[in-house]
């Protein structure tokens, strides 16, 4: 299916008055390129992906029956994670049709900006609730209650109640068990930027959301002055910086690089297609202050067309069933509590966590950007 007619490529500075990031963060894009069919195509899991949850049986009830029309969602996230909870929600109401557009986080938040006068998604879904935040500044996002918010973390829901966050991630260091050694591990997201680690750690680079993410707890943990020292650090010991993770990933699996910065599930995949990777959950010691971890989030588009269907996805994506299809599929961890973690990821509860309140965080984030625009990360 064919873009709206109205949904030309244009991009906006989402970022305010940052000329020179915007710049690397927000690239032109065919919107066409993004926009799928009426229901998305099931997506084949890449190797090393656990299969698609058995499907749910689909509702007969009065519910089912109200919930209906279509329903427009545009996602940072890719197809491929998004897919099975998308496949579980019709089955649930067959009588929604949905329409999936993804692409990258800036260029998904540049169309909601670009189509703010004539609202064409229903709910937007991110793979970090920055972005979220300055869509709500920009008034591009509707308040939402979900349906049970007492279950779900205080510090999980904007202020405003315009963003909600879906999954946890933390932020772990991959090794190459064959070539680094046990008693040579490092212990701390700080030896990353160790010589003898020199132009052997690859990380995603400032464009990627989740890295801009553990920038920002960082300069709330440790300080702007420490966190721009590690920045520098880490260019200094000739960090190679990929667009995304999944390149770090296959990277390190593949012995070009001993170490990588990346999501927690990310080792969970590439341990999956039989790499010989390992994973340290960092800053563990006494004294240190625990793993960063980030979230991704969802909201509802102010003046959408179809409210009461986009609640109701919303609300699945916070169920016990949707949670347990994040879980599963993609190996993060569930926000809603009880919900059972795919057998082998390290519970939260086992790893010393570092203390921040994610919408202070969230808060201050242009100050991120200009931190990463003076040591010019790449």
């Amino acid at each position: 299916m064919q873009a709206p007619s109205d949904a030309l490529p244009v991009t906006l500075d989402l970022y305010g008055e940052k000329p020179v990031m915007f710049k690397r963060l927000s690239l032109l894009f065919l919107f066409g390129m993004f926009f799928l069919g009426a229901c998305a195509p099931v997506v084949t899991p890449q190797a090393g992906q656990p299969e698609a949850p058995a499907p749910i049986a689909t509702r007969q009830d009065s519910a089912a029956e109200t919930v209906g029309g279509k329903l427009v969602i545009y996602s940072g996230r890719s197809e491929a994670l998004i897919q099975p909870v998308l496949d579980a929600f019709r089955a649930l109401y067959p009588n929604v049709e949905i329409a999936l557009k993804a692409g990258s986080n800036s260029e998904i938040a540049n169309a909601l900006i670009e189509e703010q006068s004539n609202p064409q998604a229903d709910v937007f879904i991110t793979t970090e609730v920055f972005t979220a935040q300055k869509l709500s500044e920009n008034g591009v996002l509707a308040p939402y209650t979900p349906a049970q918010p007492d279950l779900l973390p205080a510090d999980g829901r904007a202020a405003d109640g315009t963003w909600v966050a879906l999954t946890r991630r933390a932020r772990v260091i991959l090794y190459n068990t064959n070539l680094v050694p046990p008693e040579e591990l490092p212990a701390s997201i700080f030896d990353l930027t160790d010589p003898k680690w020199k132009g052997q750690v690859a990380a995603a680079n400032s464009t990627n959301g989740s890295m801009q993410a553990q920038i920002a707890v960082m300069r709330h943990l440790y300080g702007e002055e420490t966190t721009e020292a590690w920045l520098k650090g880490l260019m200094d010991n000739e960090v190679t910086f990929f667009g995304g993770h999944t390149d770090v990933r296959k990277a390190v699996a593949a012995g070009e690089f001993k170490l990588g910065l990346v999501n927690h599930y990310y080792y969970h995949l590439q341990l999956a297609e039989g790499s010989p990777v390992g994973v340290i959950y960092p800053d563990q010691g006494e004294g240190q202050k625990g793993v960063i971890t980030n979230a991704t989030a969802a909201g509802l588009i102010k003046g959408g067309a179809n409210p009461t269907t986009a609640r109701a996805f919303l609300d699945f994506l916070l169920s016990p069933e949707g949670q347990r299809i994040f879980a599963e599929q993609n190996y993060e961890y569930p926000v809603l509590p009880g919900v059972p973690l795919r057998e082998g990821v390290r519970p939260l509860d086992e790893v010393r966590l570092a203390p921040f309140n994610l919408p202070e965080v969230v808060q201050d984030f242009d100050a991120t950007f200009d931190l990463m625009e003076k040591v010019g990360l790449p």
